[in-house]
């Protein structure tokens, strides 16, 4: 099972500064095999425990926050996206280059953070819980950027342990694209944040 980002494993703003630059190159490295491209303009970022205290690093370092407090505001913010061993959480961006295009878009796919899924080959697919913070959607549009929580029941992280494929997928009227098989990287990684 993953584990929250502790205070422990935070390092101080001294410390991060001198660390970053090989620090990001690891997770960016790392971020590769939990990354995935769903069609050509949805990107689906999945956290784990790396890349969610690499967030809480950066957002210190912006905000040059060394007390308690803010340190503890930061985890609490941030430590409800790492995978609790029975689950996948991504970060979900819709990208369009242009801004006009863009917002003629997210008008468009209103609801789209609750049509995207994953199936473990042999069962059922499993659709996004989206924003469990706050709604980041309206009558009028969606946002770029969604937290999606995807909930395996116990049969489906024995069949991920013992090797079935995995698809993933956004099934909208205005957009729909299938990933199927994820790539075997991405897969692997996948798999290391369920509890068998």
């Amino acid at each position: 099972m993953m584990c929250p980002v502790t205070r422990d494993s935070l390092m101080s703003l001294e410390t991060y500064a001198r660390e970053r630059p090989g620090f990001r190159a690891k997770v960016i490295a790392h971020k590769k095999q939990r990354t995935l491209s769903v069609g050509a303009h949805v990107t689906l970022v999945f956290e784990d425990e790396l890349t969610v205290r690499y967030q809480i690093q950066e957002m210190l370092r912006i905000e040059r926050t060394f007390e308690e407090a803010g340190i503890e505001d930061e985890l609490g913010a941030y430590n409800p996206l790492v995978p609790d061993g029975s689950n996948w959480k991504a970060t979900m961006m819709i990208e369009f280059p242009e801004e006009a295009e863009r917002r003629a878009w997210l008008a468009r796919l209103i609801g789209v953070e609750h049509r995207v899924w994953v199936q473990v080959a042999g069962c059922e697919r499993v659709f996004a819980i989206a924003d469990e913070d706050l709604e980041r959607s309206t009558t009028e549009k969606t946002s770029s950027v969604h937290f999606l929580r995807f909930e395996l029941d116990p049969s489906m992280v024995r069949a991920i342990h013992s090797g079935a494929g995995l698809a993933v997928g956004v099934d909208h009227p205005e957009y729909r694209a299938v990933v199927d098989p994820v790539p075997g990287p991405v897969r692997d990684s996948l798999c290391g944040d369920l509890h068998s």
